[in-house]
């Protein structure tokens, strides 16, 4: 191994440097690299905001559906609703 450095020029207290600074993190062109395409975690943030967007969307106009047949059925029966309205502001 002695042999082998002297021929490259190397120096074990250059190999001893190379293995701290390994560990520290410090040779991170070293660090093994994941393969296939950089995933962006603010799109991915995106995507699932949007999705989650659209979902609530759809349950929001369920619901006003539901409300008005709710309020319809009431004025067939005659039964009076409260408004919720006028409650908050009294």
């Amino acid at each position: 191994m002695g042999a082998l450095l002297r021929r490259e020029g190397l120096y074990s207290s250059l190999l001893s440097k190379w293995r701290e600074q390994r560990e520290s993190g410090s040779l991170a062109g070293l660090a093994v690299q994941r393969r296939g395409p950089k995933v962006d975690a603010q799109a991915v943030e995106l995507v699932r905001l949007q999705r989650e967007n659209e979902h609530l969307q759809e349950q929001l106009k369920r619901a006003e559906l539901i409300i008005d047949v709710q309020k319809k059925v009431a004025r067939l029966l005659g039964v009076p609703l409260e408004d919720s309205h006028r409650n908050e502001e009294a």
